[in-house]
């Protein structure tokens, strides 16, 4: 694995690279997240060339703001055109999922295909979240160890300029016109409702929705052979 800073935007970031092949750049959530998606990237990165970074005030990344999601998705493609990269396939988990679709919206154009692993859906519905309240209050999910706290500040920030962004007017009407494959992935014992993610992909002219059995939201602490298979079944890592 390769790792090391760059200045993507304004802001110091911290990333990492392995393998070769096409490239997937790995989003991960919170917001406020540090990247912890090496153990997804590990199960693909012999058939692509993965990309994993630390969001700016996250992890190693420098404190630089604003943090905004309009801001995570100008850093992507800052940091997409520093690599000299045309297209590439954006893999988001949690609210990193719903940061790779809208950078899809944004930039179709760059966007081979999108990986969208339990993400929240274009929602603010309150049953969502009293639904997931009560899964986390009971602490049945299963976490990772991370290495860094989630960051409130980012966390804050970002969930409001979220919920700006679902309010758009045609949104629901440029999903259902974005052409780029999509390859949603949910658990069924996720504590957050998966049915915002199956009106997305119903939507889409070329989603696929696939549920794993007995997993909760990090889907690969638990049931990782089953989502690498599905991982590398995804058509566009198969395109030449």
């Amino acid at each position: 694995m390769k790792e090391y800073f760059l200045q993507v935007n304004g802001a110091t970031l911290w990333v990492s690279e392995q393998g070769f092949g096409f490239p997937v750049i790995l989003i991960s959530g919170g917001p406020g997240c540090y990247n912890y998606l090496e153990p997804v990237a590990a199960l693909i990165n012999d058939m692509v060339h993965t990309i994993c970074f630390d969001p700016r005030r996250c992890g190693r990344s420098s404190l630089t703001p604003p943090y905004d999601l309009q801001t995570a998705i100008t850093d992507l493609d800052s940091l997409r055109k520093i690599l000299c990269i045309e297209k590439w396939v954006v893999l988001g988990h949690s609210w990193g999922a719903d940061v790779a679709l809208a950078y899809a919206l944004t930039y179709p154009t760059c966007t081979r295909g999108i990986i969208y692993l339990c993400g929240r859906g274009l929602q603010n519905d309150n049953d969502w979240k009293d639904a997931y309240r009560r899964g986390r209050d009971a602490g049945v999910e299963i976490v990772p160890d991370f290495a860094y706290p989630i960051n409130m500040e980012v966390n804050k920030v970002g969930n409001h300029s979220f919920q700006a962004f679902i309010k758009q007017p045609l949104l629901w009407k440029q999903v259902s016109t974005l052409m780029a494959p999509m390859l949603a992935v949910v658990g069924s014992e996720d504590i957050r409702p998966c049915w915002p993610v199956e009106q997305i992909t119903n939507l889409m002219p070329e989603a696929r929705f696939e549920i794993i059995k007995g997993a909760g939201h990090y889907l690969w602490l638990t049931h990782s052979s089953q989502l690498r298979l599905i991982l590398r079944d995804f058509r566009e890592f198969h395109v030449v």
